[in-house]
């Protein structure tokens, strides 16, 4: 099967692959949206969860195959690891909620999806990510996919487990050649600091938003990864020729966060969404049960808030939302959000306040182990990424992006307000 994709070009699918394609859970993603609101900010940015998985799943196989080109893995080994890779970033999506993110808030108990005790301790809310291995796991998704990929040596197990990077006892060992363990570096390209999701996104939501932050080398990143040992285990890495390219990736994501998945407008819907998941508790729930999940899209949310009369849902349907009046950065100095909230408060001003915040790498810690190395080719010596490039340093702290929202027939009251408060440091009309 073939598909036709403005960002890679024609993407292949084995017949494998075709079967989650056309079942019903993967359907459902062409009616989520990618970015949620960002089209009130940009609207081209209509693309689904469903577009990135088929291009984050092409990107999968070309890390895969820039990684093993120069192994000695044996051919049996290559097709399993590749077609396991390939299938878990295919279903990396599967449990997003409607409008993305901003749904994450009304989720049930994880406790209540019912997975099993080496997914981790039942605690908090469901993630997405809990759903997405639920639906691997245990709904009538799972029974294709075990018909499917059995002849293989692929379980949904292992898919999960590349997903969520938790795994049941011996299930890791599908994924070990010629005694070397490759689930480290399998599992870097599901999700890690150079993953298949953010190069796909990247590019993606760049194009549909019309915006060129999101864009970077992409092809010279891939001519310059390899697999590397260490500690027998084989782990992604990168040649110190590319490490500017990859820092050029990582202010990409850092951009498009400040650009696009910040911007003022979609962070207000989001925060509005919310507000009505609160007052009207009920009206729009996420289900536990996986069948009834199928229904849990945006056109279903959409619906609700059409029919509700919650005012926020209101303002929703009918785009009217809050004025930004006012917005700080972690450089910015001479406010004091709490203060300016209490003086529009006091004022009978209607209004809320919002601090977003985001880094620059999402998924290293300290401590933890991490998922790509620099590699000195003339040494063979490997050194974490972290380590090796300053920007970690310089962007070690989350940036912050704090701002004021009034309701509309009150903006000119709110400016003043703001403006008396800040020494004259506010944003410009909107």
């Amino acid at each position: 099967m073939r598909i036709r994709d403005p960002i890679h070009g024609t993407l292949t699918l084995s017949d494998q692959e075709k079967a989650l394609v056309d079942s019903r859970f993967y359907q459902r993603l062409r009616h989520v949206r990618q970015l949620g609101f960002g089209d009130l900010a940009f609207p081209g940015a209509t693309h689904t969860r469903h577009a990135h998985s088929l291009g984050a799943m092409n990107v999968a196989s070309r890390l895969f195959d820039a990684m093993t080109a120069r192994t000695t893995m044996s051919a049996e080994a290559r097709e399993r690891f590749r077609s396991a890779v390939r299938l878990a970033v295919l279903s990396h999506d599967l449990g997003h909620m409607p409008l993305s993110h901003a749904s994450e808030s009304i989720a049930p108990p994880r406790s209540a999806l019912g997975l099993p005790e080496w997914m981790g301790p039942d605690e908090g809310q469901a993630s997405h990510e809990d759903y997405t291995a639920k639906l691997i796991l245990d709904s009538s998704l799972t029974p294709l996919l075990t018909r499917v990929y059995a002849p293989l040596g692929i379980t949904a197990a292992q898919v999960a487990g590349l997903v969520t990077g938790q795994f049941p006892d011996g299930a890791r060992s599908g994924f070990t050649d010629g005694g070397l363990d490759w689930t480290p570096a399998l599992r870097a390209i599901v999700s890690g600091e150079l993953d298949a999701d953010r190069m796909d996104y990247l590019l993606r939501d760049s194009f549909f938003t019309g915006v060129n932050y999101g864009r970077y080398d992409i092809e010279w990143i891939l001519q310059n990864l390899s697999v590397e040992q260490k500690d027998g285990r084989a782990v992604m890495a990168m040649s110190k020729a590319a490490v500017f390219a990859f820092e050029d990736f990582l202010l990409s994501r850092y951009h498009m966060f400040l650009s696009v998945y910040y911007h003022h407008t979609s962070v207000s819907f989001d925060h509005m969404l919310r507000r009505y998941y609160v007052e009207s508790p009920g009206e729009f729930e996420i289900p536990s049960d996986p069948e009834a999940f199928l229904e849990c899209d945006d056109m279903a949310l959409h619906l609700t808030l059409r029919r509700s009369k919650n005012e926020w849902a209101q303002r929703i349907v009918t785009r009217r939302g809050y004025r930004r009046v006012a917005q700080f950065t972690e450089r910015d100095e001479g406010y004091d959000l709490g203060e300016l909230s209490r003086a529009l408060t006091e004022a009978g001003v209607a209004h809320f306040t919002i601090e977003s915040r985001g880094v620059l790498s999402k998924y290293f810690e300290d401590g933890a182990n991490p998922s790509l190395y620099v590699v000195d080719r003339s040494s063979g010596r490997l050194m974490e990424v972290a380590d090796y490039t300053p920007l970690y340093q310089r962007f070690a702290g989350a940036v912050k992006l704090s701002r004021v929202y009034v309701k509309p027939e009150q903006v000119d009251e709110g400016r003043p307000i703001i403006a008396r408060l800040t020494g004259g440091t506010r944003d410009e009309p909107s």
